[in-house]
């Protein structure tokens, strides 16, 4: 177990972070050049919710957190979708809804805060004036579709108030979807509401995200949409088998053929094996302590701490999240991969040389150094989620 030889693989974590340090990628200039005069879309970034648990000004620098201005400015980040993010355990009452305003409240307020640094945007020609402007555009996506509560006029409301993507579902099935993470499938798919839901999100320009929910409810959603969909922050299967979380190969190639987008997700936990099976190791072992010490205990608020110091996250690097951009295009093509990086909502987990907002001229630089072209990495950086928003917004004004 490895539980029970901390001292070695603390020693041999040592080894691997001295590696990884002695290795680290430095960007050329022409890298800099690509992250600073393009648009960069991260289309997951959870600075809302990191602002509900203790408020930080991130208009300044902050000391905390993987977002805030300055090193946005310095990654080239100019359109990170804030994730509103709403936790499983309010699903089915009015607190989900209450939430989700108190959110986007915030990232208003951020604007307000510095108006000269950033803006809300509310479609691709914000994005775009924005970009011009020299302002970060904080466009709005919604992680889990509960403050919807059943009722379309509450999408009418947070369409109005901005969110321009849904996540069906997060760790537990709603009024809505099945989720990757919940084993008992309520619903196999999607509910009836959520069908009816995909076609109204289709009639407003809302896009479908599918990140997060069941198999059936993903190949039942592609079915519905008449618009490409998008997977917000999610990863390759092929690389963390058994996880249902991440995407398949069928999966991927059947988003290829609706047009969709899949925005990966930097977690190391993610994107490799040996993180993938380390965190489930955790979660077992979590769950124990709380059956035998009860959630309110002391044993079980430190356990996550104590658990990482005794058997340190095997972290994953730069290549291991290029392994998943390179094996989308090898399955369907450039035109279908993205940034969804899940910043300040994956913890510690983070890999080596992508490790905040600052670091995109890193990955830039290990696609060149892959031998993407210039213009193959403008369409990952947010061309391939322009097209996808812009189809979106086109079949909403047809209909």
């Amino acid at each position: 177990m490895l539980s029970t030889k901390p001292h070695f693989f603390a020693l041999l974590m040592s080894a691997t972070l001295l590696s990884a340090s002695a290795l680290a990628i430095t960007p050329s200039d022409k890298a800099k050049s690509l992250a600073q005069n393009n648009i960069i879309i991260d289309s997951h970034i959870d600075v809302p919710y990191r602002l509900e648990e203790k408020w930080v000004d991130v208009t300044e620098a902050t000391e905390g957190g993987d977002f805030d201005y300055p090193r946005a400015k310095q990654g080239g980040l100019n359109a990170p979708f804030m994730s509103i993010y709403i936790p499983a355990s309010l699903d089915n009452s009015s607190a989900a809804t209450k939430l989700a305003d108190k959110l986007i409240d915030y990232v208003e307020a951020i604007v307000g805060r510095a108006p000269n640094k950033f803006a809300v945007a509310h479609s691709t020609k914000d994005v775009e004036q924005q970009f011009k402007q020299g302002l970060i555009s904080l466009p709005l996506g919604m992680e889990n579709g509960s403050p919807i509560q059943g009722d379309l006029a509450n999408l009418q409301h947070f369409y109005e108030r901005g969110i321009r993507y849904i996540t069906l579902a997060h760790s537990q099935a709603n009024h809505i979807s099945d989720s990757s993470y919940d084993l008992r499938r309520k619903w196999k798919g999607l509910s009836p509401f959520g069908k009816e839901l995909v076609k109204e999100m289709n009639n407003l320009g809302i896009m479908i995200d599918i990140s997060h929910v069941s198999d059936a409810a993903f190949y039942q959603a592609i079915e519905i949409s008449q618009t490409p969909v998008i997977a917000s922050h999610s990863s390759l299967r092929a690389f963390t088998p058994e996880f249902e979380r991440n995407m398949d190969d069928e999966m991927i190639k059947a988003l290829g053929e609706n047009g969709g987008v899949i925005q990966i997700n930097f977690g190391s936990t993610f994107v490799t094996k040996q993180a993938n099976v380390w965190s489930y190791k955790r979660g077992k072992a979590q769950k124990e302590v709380g059956e035998k010490f009860g959630t309110d205990s002391e044993e079980f608020k430190n356990f996550r701490a104590n658990y990482s110091k005794a058997n340190p996250l095997p972290y994953a690097d730069l290549d291991s999240v290029l392994d998943h951009i390179d094996h989308v295009v090898e399955l369907i093509g450039i035109d279908h991969v993205g940034i969804g990086s899940d910043y300040d909502g994956v913890g510690d987990s983070l890999p080596t040389d992508l490790k905040d907002v600052s670091t995109y001229p890193n990955l830039i630089q290990g696609l060149l150094n892959r031998g993407y072209s210039e213009s193959d990495i403008v369409k990952i950086l947010s061309g391939n989620f322009m097209r996808v928003w812009k189809a979106n917004e086109a079949y909403a004004l047809e209909h």
